[in-house]
């Protein structure tokens, strides 16, 4: 990696390196949604050996490492003031057309460097909660690898999500409501606020046609037992085929953005 490419990844967090406080309370937030979940989930299953085919302790750590794998995504921009939309509002977005690198590549190096930073709380996180008894282990070394294949499958499918959501700005400028609207729709249909098999028939057939799934419920099935090894390849089959068709699109919708460059507040 160049140093250009390298200064470009380290953007947002060194935002967060630099300011101790945000780090503290993102470490006291992750924390207590542990504690949270874990409980609820130990509570659920205090009366009952098995709901909806899996025991306490998979539903207990499929939740946790939905907290976990939310987190890798989580980076404060907007304090930094990083954001597409602040760009745009305050008219800097020019500069992504200026510098020596494409701004589709400098966007990509940003997102990558914030991914990596987030793995490593999400590694730490889990490292802990397994040490701890929290969550139950994979049942093997084969779960395991088709795991960390299917979950850098699915941050990738969820780069490309948000990349289109951020790509709004430059013919809306502004991304506020659609930005809430994609958090409250990924959340539901990829199973964070609940797994998707506790849902109707009818809605999973739905979350099955569209990405979300294959960000977060698709690797945490895998973990947990949920989707066995045999059915692996189609599952990553899918997440590549989502990844793919996402990328085509972005890149698309790039080639369209510097025609709708607009130095607002600049």
């Amino acid at each position: 990696m160049s140093s250009f490419a390298w200064r470009a990844a380290r953007v947002t967090p060194l935002g967060e390196l630099y300011t101790p406080p945000r780090m503290t309370g993102a470490l006291l937030r992750l924390t207590v949604q542990i504690v949270l979940v874990a409980s609820l989930w130990h509570g659920l299953y205090a009366q009952t050996g098995t709901t909806a085919g899996l025991d306490r302790g998979q539903a207990v750590t499929y939740a946790v490492l939905a907290v976990l794998s939310s987190r890798i995504r989580e980076l404060d921009q907007y304090s930094g003031r990083d954001t597409v939309q602040q760009h745009v509002h305050f008219g800097t977005i020019v500069y992504w057309w200026m510098r020596p690198m494409p701004p589709r590549r400098y966007y990509a190096l940003r997102a990558l460097g914030e991914q990596l930073y987030g793995f490593a709380w999400a590694l730490f996180g889990y490292a802990v909660c397994l040490a701890a008894g929290v969550i139950d282990p994979p049942e093997s070394a084969a779960v395991a690898g088709v795991f960390v294949l299917s979950l850098v499958l699915g941050q990738w499918v969820l780069y490309y999500i948000m990349l289109v959501i951020d790509q709004w700005c430059f013919w809306a400028l502004r991304n506020g409501a659609a930005l809430l609207i994609l958090v409250f729709a990924q959340n539901l249909l990829s199973g964070v606020y609940a797994p998707l098999w506790f849902f109707p028939d009818w809605f999973v057939t739905l979350s099955s046609c569209l990405p979300f799934q294959a960000t977060l419920s698709v690797p945490l099935s895998l973990y947990i037992g949920r989707i066995p090894l045999s059915d692996a390849g189609f599952q990553l089959a899918v997440q590549a085929g989502w990844v793919a068709g996402l990328a085509l699109f972005t890149r698309f919708l790039w080639s369209r953005a510097a025609r709708r460059v607009v130095a607002q507040g600049g």
